[in-house]
């Protein structure tokens, strides 16, 4: 089963690399790991989504739960949650082919942040399944370079991040 979980750390050198290199240890894959400022200027938020059987999931929490630098940590997986991802889709866009392009941007509504003589740079923000769909179209024109952020999320229901502090 794929799994996010939503992990706030204080805001200190190498707690990232403590809380990867833990879960990895655990043979766990991890799919995406995306990690940023909190509304806490000395708390981090790492997201990062794992595939893994709910026990053993719940054995890498119980470990990471006892590293010194972790706060709190949310299984978002069954929480309903808000979900994002963002892209940056670099596609050949030749002169024939640049407006059948920005057509199928506004239907995903993604924007174009860069155009040059041979290529468009367009950057879409939303869940995971509809940045692949997009992928999905525009290979048909040329994917030249892409690059993705990883999953980021909040759950919905107010103050789940303070519960239980």
């Amino acid at each position: 089963m794929r799994h996010t979980l939503a992990v706030l750390v204080e805001n200190h050198p190498g707690v990232l690399v403590h809380v990867a290199g833990l879960i990895a240890r655990r043979a766990f894959n991890i799919e995406s790991i995306s990690a940023g400022h909190t509304e806490e200027p000395d708390m981090t938020r790492i997201t990062i989504v794992v595939e893994g059987d709910d026990r053993d999931l719940n054995q890498v929490v119980n470990q990471l739960s006892k590293l010194v630098d972790v706060i709190k940590i949310i299984d978002l997986t069954q929480e309903p949650s808000i979900e994002r991802d963002m892209a940056l889709i670099k596609v050949k866009a030749r002169a024939e082919t640049r407006s059948h392009i920005v057509d199928i941007v506004e239907i995903f509504r993604a924007k174009i942040v860069d155009v040059n003589r041979e290529t468009m740079v367009i950057e879409l923000t939303g869940e995971e399944s509809k940045i692949d769909a997009l992928c999905e179209v525009l290979q048909d024109y040329g994917i030249v370079e892409m690059v993705r952020t990883g999953k980021i999320a909040l759950a919905r229901r107010p103050g789940a991040a303070k519960d239980d502090e």
